[in-house]
């Protein structure tokens, strides 16, 4: 990377037709030294199909980005709102190239590998149900900001839209840094930024807390004595393995580990919330089928006006094998100190 730090020029029109800027600075760190026994096989960008592009650190997958519109055309077609999305994040891959995340599953067509949604968005007098996708509010891609790659970290930045048909209704700036893989896990910060176009009231699911970053894995299953199928999952946080969902609780982190994509061995992912989150620790509802997600705001009406920030970041923290919970903390501080 010939630089370690991006400016990002938000610029729009307001009703008076004036030039608006924002400047937003994603302040990239160098990243950790690698053992001498770890050289770096360095990372590149590759088109992977419509509207996707690949990262790859050496040979080795790392994820590819959808990052305008695409179709599914097993997805029924009275279920056309589902059926197309774009910018997320699917496939993310594991340490050892196992796929991670799950795209259009039958229990829940909206779900889409890493990805932010809201199910409660209002506009006015209209109400817009963006994680279940069941009205026309879409996100669409505007324009790339940043593809750098190089032996030390891949950045990938994003400029994209909330649409209503033509109208745009928020700007959304989406920036991705991915680390070398080192000691069994790799790195992958985000950050999420967001300037609402006219005045948006957003809000989490009642009673689960949804709303805002999600990961949709895909654990693996096996056949139980009696033939039918059991998933293989375990759900790590700061008090210990879960024994069932958590339907809104405030974390600094969870992890979600499975044995992938047919392995017969362990491997996972967390997510590190920041301490300069909003309202931190936010809310989280965490699912053994799959999910798990960051609720922000939560279940209150947040409401923002035209041109004020919002700012998210996170930190996704992929490992190999099983992990206890003193390894995921010891990776959270390493994160956030």
């Amino acid at each position: 990377m010939n630089t370690t730090q991006y400016i990002i020029i938000l610029t729009r029109r307001s009703r008076s037709g004036l030039l608006l800027g924002m400047v937003l600075l994603f302040l990239l760190l160098p990243s950790a030294t690698l053992r001498a026994d770890e050289p770096s096989k360095g990372f590149r960008f590759e088109d992977a199909g419509t509207n996707t592009i690949a990262l790859f650190e050496g040979d080795e997958p790392v994820y590819h980005y959808v990052y305008d519109l695409i179709t599914n055309e097993n997805v029924p077609e009275n279920e056309f709102r589902r059926r197309t999305r774009g910018c997320y994040m699917h496939p993310l891959f594991g340490i050892n190239g196992e796929v991670l995340t799950d795209d259009f599953p039958l229990d829940h067509y909206h779900h889409h590998g890493l990805f932010w949604a809201w199910p409660h968005v209002q506009l006015g007098d209209e109400h817009h149900d963006f994680w279940n996708q069941t009205t026309d509010l879409q996100q669409r891609f505007v324009k790339w900001l940043a593809k750098e790659a190089d032996e030390n970290s891949a950045v990938l930045a994003v400029e994209n839209g909330w649409f209503i048909g033509e109208r745009k209704v928020m700007t959304e700036q989406v920036w991705f840094r991915s680390y070398p893989k080192q000691d069994g896990s790799r790195s992958l910060d985000m950050q999420l930024f967001f300037v609402p176009e006219e005045k948006i009231t957003l809000r989490g699911a009642e009673g689960k807390s949804y709303g805002g970053l999600c990961v949709r894995f895909k654990p693996g299953s096996e056949t139980t004595g009696d033939d039918t199928e059991k998933t293989i999952a375990k759900i790590t946080v700061p008090t210990g393995v879960t024994t069932s969902d958590l339907p809104e609780e405030r974390l600094m982190w969870a992890d979600f580990a499975s044995k992938f994509d047919g392995r017969e061995t362990v491997s996972g992912a967390a997510i590190f919330v920041p301490p300069t989150h909003p309202d931190y620790p936010p809310t989280w509802l965490t699912r053994y089928y799959g999910p798990l997600c960051i609720g922000w705001p939560g279940v209150k009406d947040r409401t923002f006006q035209p041109d004020e920030e919002i700012k998210l970041q996170y930190r996704l923290w992929i490992h190999d094998g099983p992990v206890d919970g003193g390894s995921i903390e010891r990776g959270y501080k390493e994160y956030t100190e």
